[in-house]
């Protein structure tokens, strides 16, 4: 891999903003491949892994209505970020626009919860991936004894360790080779899956845990209680994170202002789609009960695929099933890479953080040195909640739900008030640049609000505590007051960001 440009030069888009051209390969992304880089990045194979224990446990049969829900904010924020991007494609994404949209302090806070979902869901990943390897190598083996290695804290780290660095040198060789890995990787979790909730449904009446598939599992208006209902929709919005990479792809999209939100949207009904097949599949096999194979069970709720791949699917498409796993979250460990390093590559580029992190790769044309810094950062994070607790899995996805919230919500408001001038001038700017951001912004806000009160509770999520509150809310807020103080550390050390001198408070005209 050469070494990166150091200082790369930045100059004035042609749009008559401050935007600047960084470097990247323009005109390598597609609707189509950028679609399949936010499936990857989401990963259906290992947040379904992931989040179907959390959100079981908070509202049970109800699964898909939440499903539903956490999508409904999803989609009418994925409009904002398109018509955002259409007036002022960056990788920047969210950090750009609500820098424009609000100034620099909302903006940097808006760029570092991106970074730090990114962080924490890398971390999450890795920890995905090293479960199914070694329950991959213990049924390829015949030895069940190898599955346990994972649950070793020393094997475990190491490994993870390996996966993170092996995932951050594919993301640094550019995006060409990003796009040609993950076509292989997500059209096989896709298959696997599809095959595996049909397979799952047809054989459903013959599980001593049936259920029969009801209307009601898709109605989040009844049968639940607030508390509940909160606690699944921000388990089901971490199931929907990542659709915006196809966003901070902007400046290497064919069509800068069209392809990235066209490839959001399809990436995020994709997601949904397949969520809900899923979902009623595993239902009706399993049930939501709390012995055997029920998806209720705690021994089942960091892996439901485990206790269901070998009934659903035999012994070789149960392990198909797991290969499917880890090929989704090796997937998404490489393609998180990639918002995270841009959006850093952004900050960079804009004075926000170290100008360094802007620098491009000569050869690859990727921000090398950042995707290098967001893989030792997510190195020290999982380590540290590794020692910290052993369900670390529970709490990296409440705490995830909580920046999602964050970020994503002032980008959906960033929307209505960067286009306020216009947003009465026709149907379409009242539809997708008023309403559909604001009901998506309002309804992130009320769960950002009510999962940081619920996360309070030293009892929440894995039950662990730090000085008296829950583990959940240390890594939630307590990653956002640091990157407060950060942040007014930087202001005294590189002022011209926060001064407005290096990306300004404007909207670029319309074209």
């Amino acid at each position: 891999m050469s070494a990166p440009d150091p200082t790369p030069e930045v100059t004035t888009t042609a749009k008559g903003s401050d935007l600047v051209d960084k470097g990247l390969a323009e005109g390598s992304v597609g609707t189509f491949a950028g679609a399949v880089l936010g499936v990857s990045c989401v990963a259906p194979g290992y947040t379904l892994t992931a989040s179907i224990g959390v959100i079981v446990a908070a509202v049970g049969l109800k699964m898909p209505a939440i499903f539903i829900a956490g999508f409904i904010p999803m989609f009418l924020t994925a409009y904002a970020y398109r018509e955002l991007n259409s007036r002022a494609p960056d990788c920047g994404a969210s950090f750009t626009w609500s820098t424009k949209a609000f100034g620099p302090y909302v903006g940097w806070m808006c760029g570092w919860g991106m970074v730090l979902a990114t962080i924490i869901v890398l971390s999450n990943l890795a920890a995905i991936a090293v479960d199914f390897f070694y329950l991959f190598i213990a049924q390829v083996a015949n030895k069940d004894s190898i599955a346990d290695l994972a649950g070793n804290r020393l094997i475990n780290i190491v490994t993870t360790l390996i996966f993170i660095a092996l995932a951050a040198w594919v993301a640094g060789r550019g995006i060409t080779t990003s796009k040609a890995v993950q076509y292989g990787l997500v059209g096989f979790q896709m298959v696997v899956l599809v095959v595996f909730a049909i397979s799952a449904i047809v054989r459903a009446s013959s599980s001593e845990f049936h259920v029969s598939f009801s209307l009601d599992w898709f109605n989040p208006f009844s049968g639940l209680a607030l508390g509940a209902f909160v606690v699944g929709v921000t388990g089901s919005i971490f199931a929907f994170w990542g659709w915006d990479t196809c966003l901070t792809l902007g400046e290497e999209s064919k069509d800068p202002e069209k392809t990235p939100g066209r490839a959001g949207l399809l990436a995020v009904i994709t997601i949904l789609l397949t969520y809900l097949l899923v979902a009623v599949a595993v239902m009706m096999y399993a049930g939501v009960g709390t012995e055997g194979v029920g998806l209720g069970s705690p021994d089942n709720s960091e892996n439901v695929f485990k206790p269901l791949a070998t009934p659903v699917l035999g012994s070789v498409g149960g392990l198909l099933l797991f290969l499917a796993i880890f090929a989704s979250s090796i997937a998404s460990l490489q393609t998180t890479f990639l918002p995270a390093a841009r959006t850093m590559l952004a900050m960079g580029a804009y004075g926000a953080f170290p100008k360094k992190l802007a620098a491009i790769n000569p050869r690859y044309m990727v921000p090398t040195y950042a995707t290098v810094v967001a893989a030792v950062v997510t190195s020290v994070f999982y380590v540290a909640v590794k020692l910290v607790s052993e369900h670390a899995l529970w709490d990296t996805i409440a705490a995830l739900g909580i920046m999602i919230c964050w970020y994503y919500g002032i980008t959906a408001f960033a929307c209505v008030w960067f286009f306020r001038r216009e947003l009465f001038t026709s149907v379409h700017n009242i539809v997708y640049k008023l309403v559909f951001p604001l009901l998506g912004g309002i309804m992130l806000a009320t769960v950002f609000v009510i999962s940081v009160k619920e996360s309070l509770d030293p009892e929440s999520g894995s039950g662990t505590s730090v000085f008296g509150m829950g583990l959940v809310f240390v890594m939630g807020i307590g990653l956002l007051v640091l990157g407060a103080i950060l942040m007014l550390i930087w202001r005294t050390k590189e002022p011209a960001f926060f001064r407005g001198e290096t990306l300004s408070r404007d909207t670029p005209p319309m074209t």
